[in-house]
């Protein structure tokens, strides 16, 4: 197949939803597929550039000023210029079909670029871009926004979400019931066993530091075990550092927590390796990459009891779930892990364990025969 991708944000741009994209682009690639990618330009960034296994990459401009955020007003701007940008590419590249990574603001595109040539696409909704899933950042938005968002849903070939829950809400905003295609990594390099932890517990979180995370109110019950062994690495940045740093300092962690903002990924993947921990009290997720990424290197999980964590957790076997709602909870927790190496141990290799359930091929499999069928609808 001629696959067109098109996604806002993608590798280094963006979070976990353009990884996905890169994962899914990049295995389709490996398997005989010509994959195009369209996607957002920002500061330096090649304009056109080749991947290993032969995805062609176009980064075009998108009014995008930051790599790790997008303003509303900047998601209008991306969908302005790359309606015209995409149709382009379509009468270039001639795809057989297209995947839309996001519903909002990659379907638009997608719709408004299809009107005159026809060709189907494929949405992936991720998690924000479904009305509902993350009510604290978008209800305002999708007040206004839902009736123009229904035509994007309707004329789609077939849809896809990364988690049941965005089904339900699929179903509830557009009557539309996506197919489930949980995420997946690259598995075949999941450590062997977990190393045996040596000093402090090392717990670490990454990701966003925007509400949805709910990081700063939870940060400030942690000090109620700061006399434990432990330490704390964040990896991130976002709008709601200032509020992290503080919390930090109320709780009295300045000597436990270092704030590394955004790294490479194989300084990213070396963090990894070396915490026991994966510390997520998020108030909403689609189906969490980093979750994932700690099944991989073996990292017990204190999450919170929410859909998207709850998917990868399974209580008191591979980690422990909190009420969100409920900051102290966490400390609880992390304390229980620190002061039982035996139950952190047992659960870091059940973590293991649960790993080859997210593998990248069976996540690649699923998108391969989704947009199979939705080529073959034009034929």
């Amino acid at each position: 197949m001629r696959i067109l991708v098109l996604c806002y944000e993608y590798p280094p741009v963006g979070g976990g939803g353009g990884r996905i994209a890169s994962v899914v682009s990049e295995g389709l690639a490996a398997r005989g597929h010509t994959v195009r990618v369209v996607t957002s330009h920002t500061g330096t960034l090649p304009r056109e550039e080749t991947s290993a296994n032969g995805v062609s990459i176009r980064r075009a401009f998108a009014g995008r000023l930051r790599q790790d955020r997008c303003t509303v007003p900047e998601m209008a701007a991306y969908v302005a210029s790359h309606m015209f940008i995409v149709s382009a590419e379509i009468a270039r590249f001639k795809p057989d079909v297209i995947h839309s990574h996001f519903a909002v603001p990659t379907g638009a595109v997608a719709w408004l670029a299809t009107r005159l040539q026809r060709v189907p696409y494929v949405i992936t909704a991720h998690l924000a871009d479904v009305p509902g899933a993350m009510p604290e950042q978008t209800e305002l938005l999708f007040r206004f926004a839902k009736p123009m968002t229904r035509p994007i849903w309707r004329a789609a070939a077939a849809s896809s979400a990364v988690a049941p829950h965005l089904v339900e809400l699929a179903d509830k905003a557009y009557g539309q019931r996506p197919v489930v295609v949980r995420n997946g990594i690259d598995m075949s390099d999941a450590a062997r066993e977990p190393l045996p932890v040596q000093g402090p517990v090392r717990v670490l979180w990454c990701g966003r530091m925007q509400a949805q995370k709910n990081l700063g109110p939870v940060l400030l019950g942690l000090g109620a075990i700061a006399e434990l062994p432990w330490t704390l690495d964040l990896i991130g940045d976002g709008p709601l550092r200032g509020q992290v740093e503080e919390s930090i300092h109320k709780a009295g962690l300045g000597n436990k927590a270092r704030l590394h903002g955004w790294l490479g990924a194989e300084r990213v993947r070396e963090l990894f390796k070396q915490s026991h921990v994966l510390f997520m009290p998020s108030l909403s997720e689609g189906l969490s990459l980093v979750t994932i990424e700690a099944l991989r290197d073996a990292l017990a999980i204190v999450g919170s009891r929410i859909p998207g964590i709850d998917d990868v957790v399974i209580d008191g076997e591979n980690g422990i779930l909190c009420n969100p709602h409920e900051p102290e909870t966490y400390a609880k927790a992390l304390a229980q892990l620190i002061e039982n190496p035996d139950a952190l141990e047992a659960m870091r290799r059940a973590a293991l364990a649960r790993a080859p359930l997210y593998d990248a091929e069976r996540m690649v499999d699923a998108y391969e025969e989704l947009l199979s069928r939705a080529a073959d609808q034009s034929t």
